[in-house]
């Protein structure tokens, strides 16, 4: 039944979401930090943080203005705290804050920024990493204004790009320039700047010893670092600038950290035993033998945060985190449709501390007495803190909570269907707006993008607000999605448009033999990169859908190789070979070769700037149905990258929303 007091969620509701992320407890285990994401009256992202005392039911808020605060980190005595914020110029530059109050001291004055800040153990220095160029001096950075920029950019624009890399652009970057991530230290009392790296290659700081006198950072140091997506692990002694290298060149590792006795360090990092569809294992490395030890090798699910959604703005720690005394370790993980927090002893054996119908999206772990902070979004409740301590779980944030006491959200069905050849898939259904058993309703088909990533228990606007619109929503994960192992993740390769598709059809067979309320003259069906080209795929090969968005997608794997930021790599490990060892089978899994058969009503909708699904794979799909004289339409936004959907402009992400729902109004 219709709840009369509340209204059904609306496309500019993606406006008055906040988002939370990155909780962090403060050294004494009283308190904890934390980022909130809003859309200001300017439309634009604006960024802050909070404080909250644990016997506090608010809590309050540190920076204001139309700017973007983040990656907080307080000092180990607990007295002030760094945090990178763009609030001159739009740079993020780092800024020292005082627990006690004050006024926020600008700390750098980067040309091209500082970001990710950790302080050392005894609170003297503090190590970061800054976008430089081979001769920039970090002892003589000046910040440039929000004009001077916009002035170089314009000259920039004039001027030819020469090309030598293979990696010369990415969907976050856009087109590469001379820069590298380095790694900086600044030592406070006498405010001097160092550089400790140095090399042609982007270096990622992820953590200090405990005894201040080593850094452990990511980076590709080979040769071939061109041709390789491998990201090794390095110790960095800085007192005799000596460089060790710990892992092999053989894989890619990160989110490393040093135990509290600075004698091991625990990691992610898998070797690409099935390419992009590998699950992530756990390694603990000794620092003095450099003996690797894999804790993961009994366990199929994967490490990490994998869940698909689109209010998730903001980093947050996936682990592994050590406990005070170095005998566990904390993670998060995937596993059928949830995420939660995990943890391991010396002898490996997993155990559950935290697991249910959500989403964890990040923690932070309180060493004083082990606690926990954990953030947790729900398919009807974005996101929200939550302590774990003992006594177990309590509610401390009520986010959202004007919105969610104005409109009625779907409550997902959770269901299990055997696909054609007998694997169990997991789906949920969500019932539209105003529910009536009597009634028929319209069906939507959603498809999530990767392929190697879950749907699940966590808040998705656009589901819901399919529901509002009055459509059951049905959204599945078929094969080659996270959260059911090594077997099903990798299932899909060389077979895309095979049994992922019978999987997916199979979810539409299975409720409409057991839900009478669904029209099955009335499904739709969208997604977006992977679940673009499944759309694509899905029109030319079945004419049961009577109207379809297909969004960023693939149409053509044969210029997808040469034109997609990850193309020369993605398409082998995918598809099984690439451009040259054999065009006709990449052909053979392009649908746009099948396109005459395409009779659905297709919407396509695609950012310009999309380096990741470049919009060529789109103007391709459009141009050939347009001159078959099918029924299609194109949708360009500019500016927008493959996240238009989860971070692009707010107005875009508005109108892309507001597009879909006219093409299935229109339709279906």
């Amino acid at each position: 039944m219709r709840n009369e007091s509340k209204r059904a969620l609306t496309a500019e509701d993606l406006k008055k979401i906040d988002v939370y992320s990155d909780p962090q407890f403060n050294p004494d285990g009283n308190g904890y930090t934390f980022v909130s994401t809003t859309v200001n009256d300017k439309n634009e992202y604006e960024s802050h943080l909070f404080y909250q005392k644990l016997n506090e039911s608010e809590p309050v808020q540190w920076t204001f203005g139309k700017n973007n605060n983040s990656s907080l980190c307080i000092s180990p005595d607990g007295s002030r705290a760094v945090f990178q914020s763009d609030r001159n110029g739009g740079t993020p530059q780092l800024y020292l804050l005082q627990m006690n109050g004050g006024e926020a001291k600008q700390l750098t004055t980067f040309k091209n920024g500082a970001t990710s800040p950790i302080w050392s153990k005894d609170g003297s220095k503090i190590f970061f990493q800054a976008a430089l160029e081979t001769n920039d001096d970090v002892t003589n950075q000046r910040e440039w204004t929000k004009d001077e920029r916009e002035k170089e950019q314009a000259e920039k624009s004039k001027k030819p790009l020469v090309v030598t890399r293979l990696k010369y652009k990415s969907d976050a970057r856009g087109l590469h320039d001379e820069k590298r991530a380095q790694i900086v230290s600044l030592k406070l009392n006498e405010e001097r700047f160092e550089q400790l790296t140095t090399a042609d290659a982007d270096h990622h700081l992820e953590d200090v010893s405990p005894d201040g006198r080593t850094i452990l950072f990511s980076a590709n140091l080979n040769d071939n670092e061109d041709f390789e997506l491998t990201n090794d692990l390095f110790l960095l002694h800085l007192m005799t600038k000596e460089q060790v290298q710990l892992t092999d060149g053989k894989g890619a590792y990160g989110n490393a950290r040093f135990a509290p006795e600075g004698n091991k360090i625990a990691c992610f990092g898998h070797e690409y035993s099935h390419q992009g569809a590998t699950l992530s294992e756990l390694y603990m490395f000794d620092v003095q033998s450099r003996k690797r030890t894999c804790l993961s090798s009994k366990w199929d699910m994967q490490l990490g945060d994998t869940m698909i959604g689109d209010t998730r703005i903001g980093q947050s720690t996936e682990g592994p985190v050590w406990s005070k005394n170095g005998k566990h370790i904390f993670f998060l993980a995937t596993d059928y449709g949830a995420t939660g927090l995990y943890q391991i002893n010396p002898a490996a054996e997993l155990q559950v501390l935290y697991k249910n119908d959500n989403h964890v999206f990040g923690f932070s772990y309180d060493s004083t007495d082990g606690k926990f902070i954990l953030g947790i979004s729900t398919p009807t409740n974005p996101c929200n803190f939550y302590l774990l301590d003992e006594h177990g779980l309590q509610r401390m944030t009520n986010g959202n909570n004007d919105l969610l006491g104005e409109v009625v959200l779907s409550e997902p069905e959770t269901l299990t269907y055997k696909a054609e050849d007998g694997w169990e898939i997991q789906g949920w259904i969500l019932k539209p707006y105003g529910f009536e058993e009597s009634k028929k309703y319209p069906l939507v088909l959603e498809i999530h993008g990767g392929p190697h990533a879950m749907y699940g228990q966590t808040f998705f606007h656009e589901l819901q607000l399919l529901a509002a619109q009055g459509y059951v929503v049905l959204y599945t994960n078929p094969r080659g999605s996270h959260g059911y192992g090594q077997t099903f993740v990798d299932a899909c390769r060389e077979d895309y448009g095979g049994k992922d598709f019978t999987d997916l059809m199979a979810a539409v067979d299975f409720v409409l033999a057991n839900d009478d309320y669904i029209d099955e003259n009335r499904l739709g069906v969208t997604g977006g990169s992977y679940g673009g080209f499944m759309t694509n795929w899905i029109v030319g090969h079945t004419n049961r859908f009577k109207a379809a968005v297909t969004q960023r997608c693939i149409s053509n794997w044969l210029s997808f190789y040469g034109v997609s930021d990850i193309g020369y790599f993605f398409t082998k490990w995918e598809l099984g070979k690439n451009l040259l060892e054999d065009p006709e089978k990449l052909w053979e899994f392009s649908p746009l070769k099948y396109a005459e058969n395409v009779e659905t009503p297709l919407l396509i909708v695609h950012g310009e700037r999309d380096l990741r699904c470049p919009i060529e794979q789109s103007e391709q799909m459009f141009i050939t149905l347009k001159n078959l004289r099918k029924e299609v339409e194109f949708v360009r936004f500019p500016g927008a990258n493959h996240e238009l959907s989860r971070s692009g402009d707010p107005d875009m992400r508005l109108a892309r929303l507001n597009h879909i729902i006219r093409w299935f109004e229109t339709h279906l």
